[in-house]
């Protein structure tokens, strides 16, 4: 297809449709140009902010502020770092009244090597979360238990990671990402963590999810706005293949070219 144009459909998250399906995190880039141009490169509707790094030392943290409301996207707070209940519904609270918004990205980190979110705080924070009108996006595993646990506390979108954060290893499990695709067919699912190739998002996206967040594969790259500008066609290109069906794989080969009517010599 030569000059396809962006898809125009639409994702909708807790009622705000979005175009972009790439949600990126502002952290980690070399300056704060960097992570400008690349937000402008990726066309991203959606930042996620740490209220940590936002707070930081003295003025730091206003000045950053002041740089993400130049952007004009959306931020989504991010609980970043929390390693229990209490401590995450806490810095909910803070960035709801900061940040002036419902949306939470919820993490509640339960090991340190590999990151990996403690589900039955998770589920609990959420459920407090929820309670109170906040509008949660859970970082969580692919776990189906779990998922139905998050769903009934009252999270409309499910976050899965994709591989450990920051590893950049894609995505470590596809059928368990796909048997979650296929269970819940019309819950909002985001991959979040562990992408590091435009590759893997575009997995992810023919896979069937609706979006992907990240933030050290572009920012840690050798030129993160080039590499924002590659996420964001990746992206449209998964989004777009999925939707056209791909073809199923299968074992045997199969012959593009038919081979009835094909004349056969003899001597």
């Amino acid at each position: 297809m030569e000059n396809a144009e962006p898809l125009s459909d639409t994702l909708t998250v807790y009622g705000t449709q979005v175009k972009s399906r790439l949600l990126l995190g502002t952290a980690l880039y070399p300056s704060p140009q960097i992570m400008l141009d690349a937000i402008k490169a990726s066309g991203t509707e959606i930042l996620t902010v740490s209220l940590r790094r936002e707070s930081s030392a003295e003025k730091s943290g206003q000045a950053f502020w002041e740089l993400i409301k130049d952007t004009v996207a959306r931020v989504l707070p991010n609980t970043a770092g929390c390693r229990s209940v209490k401590e995450a519904v806490n810095t909910a609270y803070m960035a709801r009244e900061l940040f002036d918004t419902a949306w939470v990205k919820l993490e509640v980190i339960g090991e340190d090597d590999t990151l990996q979110p403690d589900v039955f705080a998770l589920v609990e924070a959420a459920r407090v979360l929820c309670s109170d009108g906040f509008q949660v996006f859970p970082y969580t595993t692919d776990d189906l238990g779990v998922a139905d646990q998050l769903l009934n506390a009252g999270c409309e979108v499910l976050m899965p990671l994709g591989a450990p954060i920051g590893s950049g290893r894609g995505l470590n499990n596809p059928f368990a990402l796909r048997t979650l695709r296929a269970h819940y067919p019309d819950v909002p699912l985001i991959i979040d963590a562990g992408i590091g190739k435009p590759s893997h998002a575009c997995e992810a996206l023919e896979m069937g999810y609706d979006a992907i967040l990240l933030n050290t594969a572009v920012a840690k790259a050798g030129d993160p706005v080039s590499m924002a500008a590659a996420f964001a066609m990746a992206i449209e290109a998964g989004r777009l293949a999925q939707q056209a069906s791909p073809i199923l794989a299968r074992d045997m080969a199969a012959p593009s070219t038919p081979v009835i009517g094909t004349p056969f010599w003899s001597e």
